[in-house]
């Protein structure tokens, strides 16, 4: 039986996806070769690669707009890095809402003065901080759009004078807004639309160039985009996926029509959360993730009940992460409705047994 995967990343992925990605495996497009052993200088790879640049940036609305795609590797992890080494000349402003924003501003203080314009760390990161300036001297400001740890998001972006960046990994392509305002977009693959292994940068160019350190050619956005994300071997796999799951949103309708299916899923999860005596939601009201829904058991409650419960149903990734405790139900794009009418009706059938 197919599990309903509410699993925090690696992600769920649609099953056409999965089908093609495995045949590929086993064989790319008649030609009497592997995806994976193919060379990624070959046409059929390097069609691939631009098939996948295209569909971000046409998905974004960022074609012909100054912005390069890129399919790189390191995660967001690296990007924390990346960022501040290509745009931190003197001081750069980050707003620190969860885990992967504190990482972000550990690996940015190695380049200059990091200014932490407003945090939520005394809430245990449950809500988004608001009301904060941006200094308009800084290089750069950096946000989390989504944070999967805590289930809080980002609804308002700041106007900001000075370039925005943001890591996207947990929301990227789930809702519609003016991407042209921001300067760097990033998000690992393996939350929304793809395996893990790659990481989606997609760099407005004309904000690079501007630092006077010498960058490390592995660490610098320029030299990835004068390559086309050919600098290194790319992790192909991951990159077909990813290209076959954009695809796949594309043939959806796009960003527009996938939001429309994640505010039905967080509607029916958040609903039932609220409804429910035996339930307390983590994040505030105002700031809840429409990817990642974290909630508790109210005091009680019977865990062990409900555990065996969602489990038998066939439900997989509901655990929440140790930091918070409690469940955390991940809505990806991939995630079908009838899953989370599933859990819904777990929950509705705990209380009745309770």
């Amino acid at each position: 039986m197919k599990k309903h995967n509410f699993s925090a990343g690696p992600c769920i992925l649609p099953q056409e996806v999965m089908k093609k990605a495995s045949e590929a495996v086993v064989e790319l497009d008649n030609i009497g070769l592997s995806l994976i052993e193919i060379s990624h200088r070959s046409k059929e790879f390097v069609s691939i690669m631009e098939q996948a640049q295209s569909l971000s940036l046409e998905l974004l609305g960022l074609q012909d707009k100054g912005y390069k795609a890129l399919f790189l590797q390191g995660g967001a992890s690296m990007e924390f890095l990346m960022v501040a080494h290509n745009l931190l000349q003197n001081k750069a402003a980050y707003l620190n809402t969860g885990t992967w924003s504190t990482k972000a501003i550990k690996e940015a203080k190695m380049f200059g003065e990091l200014v932490e314009v407003a945090s939520s760390k005394d809430g245990n990161f449950n809500y988004i901080p608001k009301g904060y300036e941006v200094p308009s001297d800084a290089d750069y400001f950096h946000c989390t759009s989504n944070n999967t740890i805590f289930g809080t998001q980002i609804t308002d972006f700041p106007e900001v004078n000075v370039p925005l960046v943001c890591d996207m990994s947990s929301d990227i392509f789930s809702r519609e807004m003016d991407f042209s305002k921001f300067d760097i977009i990033y998000a690992g693959a393996q939350k929304n639309m793809g395996p893990a292994g790659t990481t989606l940068v997609v760099v407005k160019e004309d904000v690079l160039g501007k630092v006077d350190r010498t960058i490390p050619s592995m660490l610098d956005y320029k030299v990835h985009i004068g390559k086309d994300s050919m600098f290194n071997t790319p992790p192909v796999f991951a990159v077909y996926t990813s290209m076959l799951t954009l695809q796949w949103l594309k043939d959806l309708g796009g960003i527009a029509a996938i939001e429309k299916v994640n505010n039905n899923k967080a509607s029916l999860l958040y609903n039932e959360i609220d409804r429910n005596p035996l339930f307390v939601g983590f994040a505030a009201k105002e700031d809840r993730s429409k990817m990642n829904a974290t909630f508790n058991l109210a005091e009680g409650a019977n865990g062990e009940l409900f555990n065996s419960m969602w489990q038998e149903a066939g439900i997989n990734g509901l655990n929440g992460h140790r930091s918070v405790g409690g469940y955390r139900a991940s809505m990806y794009n991939a995630l079908p409705l009838e899953s989370v009418q599933v859990l819904v009706d777990v929950m509705q059938e705990f209380e009745r047994k309770s």
